[in-house]
């Protein structure tokens, strides 16, 4: 019998053995009648026998194609409850469900956790903006692009107006600073007051840069406050570069270099102290022409009433404007209440008013607690930026 399938390709059949040519010789009805006999004997045993089991099975069936399957139900879905734009980590556990075991089983600390999509009514331009900065051997500095952008613009939170406040409606603005020294107090700063509220950061921070990033993240506008020479220096001293009046005018710009180098995207710089710097027009004037050569705003915080800062900042083309109330100058509750009542107050008459405040936990949550009403009682909430730019300068005097 002929096995093909051990064959070698492509060879042809072995040549017939005698047998086979003997069979062919026979005549066709003879081997048409032992086929026959054949089936038959084979037919009848498996009838007696039965099959056993010897064959192998088959079956025959019809190949149909099946009718597309109807479209599964959609699931039933609950709509996600809403969230709190900032939330404590203890808020975040619960919600998730999951159970956290911490070494020695603390909680999370003071850690806070923003919903940036969900904080943001405005969104701020992304810093560092390449046009507005310049390499210096501290770091990055503010410049004035050469399409004459200021950082001062481009870094601005923008005043969005309010639906339910007509125009006109008076403002008020509110600058919280010393952030950057307490991370606690930094990110309940950053979480817990509005995203309008302006926030100043001292240059001494270990993580200046992550700090500075997130407050703006949250909508903050921000600014840099430059420690300067107080009438109790140096028994007051606020730190490292502090501008003085005895220092040589080199040495201030090389100070204020240093501290503009400390973080990006800030709108201008805000003194810390400096009651004796702010009141020496001879000391003042160079800090302040590198402030608006830099394309920066100037604030002076009202807490000196010698300050000369919107004076000679007049002959600079500086734009500049001095904190009418500082919030928090008695730390008293009762007394911190009053000071932004009177702010609210100064606002009406005015139009506008400026109020700065440190980071301290208290004066926060009061600030938070008073700012989430303002709109309600006709006041609007602005950042800093947008009324030193609408402040007027002073007369020069003749």
């Amino acid at each position: 019998m002929r096995d093909e399938a051990n064959e070698p390709l492509g060879r042809g059949a072995p040549p017939p053995s005698r047998a086979a040519a003997v069979a062919r010789r026979v005549a066709p009805r003879f081997v048409a009648g032992l086929a026959l006999l054949a089936v038959g004997a084979g037919w009848a045993a498996i009838a007696w026998f039965g099959d056993r089991g010897g064959g192998e099975p088959f079956a025959i069936a019809r190949i149909e194609k099946a009718p597309p399957a109807p479209p599964s139900p959609a699931p039933a879905t609950t709509p996600a409850p809403l969230r709190p734009a900032a939330a404590t980590g203890d808020e975040v556990e619960a919600a998730s469900g999951v159970k956290v075991v911490r070494n020695g089983g603390g909680g999370p600390g003071g850690a806070l956790v923003i919903d940036v999509q969900q904080a943001l009514a405005v969104r701020l331009v992304a810093a560092p903006d390449k046009r507005l900065t310049e390499k210096s051997r501290y770091g990055l500095l503010p410049r004035i692009g050469a399409d004459g952008a200021r950082p001062a613009d481009v870094y601005a939170r923008p005043l969005a107006a309010s639906p339910k406040l007509p125009p006109g409606a008076p403002q008020v603005a509110l600058v919280v600073g010393g952030l950057g020294l307490a991370a606690d107090g930094t990110a309940n700063a950053i979480a817990a007051l509005p995203g309008a509220v302006s926030l100043a950061f001292a240059p001494y921070g270990d993580n200046l840069e992550r700090d500075a990033a997130k407050a703006r993240e949250a909508g903050h506008e921000i600014l840099l406050q430059a420690p300067m020479e107080s009438f109790a220096y140096p028994a007051d001293d606020p730190g490292p570069h502090t501008l003085r009046v005895g220092a040589a005018d080199g040495e201030n710009l090389d100070s204020l270099r240093w501290l503009m180098s400390r973080f990006v995207g800030y709108v201008g710089v805000v003194n810390y102290l400096g009651g004796r710097f702010t009141a020496d027009a001879r000391a003042l004037s160079p800090a302040l022409a590198e402030i608006a050569a830099r394309g920066l705003d100037y604030l002076d915080d009202g807490a000196s009433p010698r300050s000369l800062a919107r004076e000679v900042a007049a002959g600079l083309n500086l734009p500049t404007a001095k904190a009418d109330v500082v919030v928090d100058a008695d730390p008293a509750p009762e007394a911190i209440d009053a000071a932004l009542a009177r702010l609210e107050t100064l606002a009406r008459s005015r139009g506008a008013a400026i109020g700065v405040a440190a980071a301290r936990p208290a004066g926060v949550e009061r600030i938070a607690r008073w700012a989430a009403g303002l709109e309600a009682r006709g006041v609007a909430l602005a950042p800093v930026s947008a009324l030193i730019a609408r402040s007027p300068a002073p007369q020069a005097s003749r």
